[in-house]
């Protein structure tokens, strides 16, 4: 026992539990130090950036876009409207799989393979943090089914927005255009800051030509929420600028009446108001629904549009280059006046073709047994082909191309629409450069027809007849005629832009044209008389038809229509301005495969003036 005891040391182990004490005490000091100062730093030194971060899981900011600006017609009606609606959108990042929160949505709310495809399209293209619509144009019944279950998805959420309308669909769907999803090579070429929160952008006609004005200012919005997502109140809000309304210069009426008088015709009808340059008609048929792009076209429907031999997405109005055939022998009368190298009574000898010296080539009248001796009131009113081989053979193909060139032939006119095209007004330079050929004279002879390489839009023609109907002076031809600031009931007019005058030598030479067009529809031999019948008004017009294929050397007689495979039909066109004494409207009609162009695209023509002039017959 003595033993044990002496093993024993207290002073040993009173430092040692000492020594284990202060080495606890100081871990707790420290420990405490630690935490007071993560407390410090949490607290007071990183207080606002954790006070960010807090906000920032209830709060969110909202990008709200701007409505869009409406489309009106010169009359104040409807062309393209706002309508609301509720659409469900899906932030990817904040879903943990997007194509299980697809699914499990759809038990829910109809959900179209169409609706499918464009959503996950835009997923892949657009970032993850941006609200991503899944369907749009939601029934109150599919709001309410989701708002029961909204706290299984988190990332979804149910927005009012606006959808754009077009009342008149089908029938202006060209001239006025509509809106696409906003793709990566649109925003590519836009400010990012003006197009926060947009969808959808102009994509082809009005929409599309004047996007600026339509667009607006973007506003936001910061929102409390709670943990499901439920907004529980805003905090700040700035509201969004609408974008402008538009005025056009288009005449629904007009345009109504152009489209069902070319009827089932493949083609084109533009109307312009000489005084002005205002279209009052654009038409290209077939056309399309505009609303199948409004919420993004899938890609079997566009594709079948596409491919529609009937290219419903073409605009023959601006886009079409046709021979304008015999509708530019007005011209080419004044061209020959102006030059000196005919009068109004000089006559030539038809006897239904022209032949060049030392050639055996017969150039063909469309009248094949002849018209026998004409001058040129009468070629002009019947339409005698071997006149004006003749003429323009005299005149020479450097003065019809610098004449013609005066009416907006042959080159761009600068209307306010996207898409236009030249034509082509055909010279010795453009043959050399193009072709690196000469010229002949034989194709001298097809240019005095509008045939061989001349091609015109119907806008040119439209625009040429205008210039025709107020001797000379004309205006670039334009669609849009006033805006309208968001918040105002003031309308800033836009004027019109005038274009260089034809000057000809002798004033007089207008009025020889004119007679000569009022006789092709009023005079007994004249080539549209069926179109002026029972007009309380004078129309001064002129009949065209352009051909598809050639007539054989061979041929003796012109094929019958019906004979003739569709394709390989003429075209039928017209021009005309009434009244004739007073003009307030020029029109220009093709329509295509259709023959000729007095019995067919005359009454169109017709039919579109009378909607002005005659509204209530």
């Amino acid at each position: 026992m003595a033993e044990i005891k002496s093993l024993k040391n207290p002073l040993a182990e009173r430092q040692l539990t000492l020594f284990r004490a202060i080495i606890a005490g100081l871990g707790v000091v420290i420990l405490s130090l630690v935490l007071v100062g993560r407390l410090v730093q949490l607290q007071l030194l990183d207080h606002d950036v954790y006070a960010t971060r807090s906000d920032d899981n209830r709060m969110r900011v909202r990008i709200i876009a701007p409505a869009r600006g409406l489309i009106y017609d010169r009359n104040g009606i409807v062309l393209a409207e706002n309508l609301p609606t509720y659409q469900l959108e899906i932030v990817p990042e904040q879903v943990e799989d997007v194509a299980d929160t697809v699914t499990a949505l759809a038990e829910l709310i109809d959900i179209p393979d169409r609706d499918r495809e464009r959503f996950y399209r835009r997923v892949d293209q657009e970032p993850s943090f941006r609200s991503i619509p899944l369907r749009t144009r939601l029934t109150p019944e599919e709001v309410a089914a989701f708002e029961v279950n909204r706290q299984d998805f988190k990332g979804v959420e149910i927005h009012a927005a606006l959808t754009r309308r077009y009342p008149l669909g089908r029938l202006a769907a060209h001239a006025v255009g509509y809106v696409g999803s906003l793709s990566e090579a649109d925003a590519a070429g836009l400010d990012p800051r003006r197009y926060r929160g947009t969808q959808r952008i102009g994509k082809v006609g009005v929409e599309a030509a004047h996007e600026s004005l339509l667009h607006g200012e973007p506003g936001s919005k910061i929102i409390e929420a709670n943990a499901q997502g439920r907004t529980l109140r805003d905090l700040e809000y700035q509201g969004p600028v609408a974008g402008e309304n538009l005025y056009l210069t288009l005449d629904s009426r007009i345009q109504e009446a152009a489209v069902t008088a070319l009827g089932q015709h493949d083609g084109a009808v533009v109307a312009i108001d000489p005084t002005n340059g205002d279209i009052l008609a654009l038409v290209s048929q077939p056309s399309f629904d505009p609303h199948l792009f409004v919420d993004g076209i899938d890609y079997v429907t566009y594709a079948g549009l596409n491919a529609d031999p009937g290219r419903p997405l073409f605009n023959r109005a601006l886009q079409g280059q046709y021979p304008p055939g015999s509708t530019v022998k007005p011209v080419m009368a004044l061209a020959g006046l102006d030059a000196g190298v005919v009068t109004p009574r000089h006559r030539e000898m038809c006897i239904g073709y022209f032949m060049l010296p030392d050639n055996e080539r017969r150039y063909r009248d469309w009248k094949r047994r002849g018209h026998g001796l004409v001058d040129m009131h009468d070629a002009i009113a019947q339409s005698c082909d071997v006149y004006f081989y003749q003429l323009a053979l005299d005149i020479g193909i450097d003065h019809i191309h610098d004449f013609l060139s005066q009416f907006g032939l042959g080159q761009i006119l600068g209307v306010d629409l996207p898409g236009e095209k030249p034509g082509l007004l055909p010279s010795r330079d453009w043959k050399r450069n193009a072709r690196n050929e000469a010229w002949y004279p034989g194709e001298t002879l097809n240019i005095g027809i509008g045939q061989g390489f001349m091609t015109a839009t119907p806008l040119q023609l439209a625009h040429m007849t205008a210039m025709v109907a107020v001797r000379g002076h004309g205006y670039r031809p334009r669609i849009l005629a006033a805006r309208q600031e968001p918040g105002t009931r003031d309308l800033i007019h836009f004027e019109p832009t005038p274009v260089e005058p034809v000057n000809v030598a002798d004033s007089g030479y207008w009025d020889r044209i004119a007679e000569s067009m009022e006789a092709v529809v009023h005079s007994v031999q004249g080539t549209a008389t069926r179109s002026g019948a029972g007009a309380s008004y004078r129309i001064a017009g002129k009949s065209g038809t352009a051909q598809v294929t050639g007539l054989s050397q061979e041929d003796e007689e012109a094929p019958d229509l019906l004979d003739v495979p569709r394709e390989l039909r003429d075209h039928a066109l017209f021009i005309a301005y009434a009244p004739a004494d007073a003009p307030k409207i020029a029109v220009a009609v093709i329509a295509e495969h259709a023959g000729s162009g007095g019995r067919v695209a005359g009454p169109i023509a017709r039919a579109v003036m009378d909607a002005l002039l005659e509204p209530e017959s």
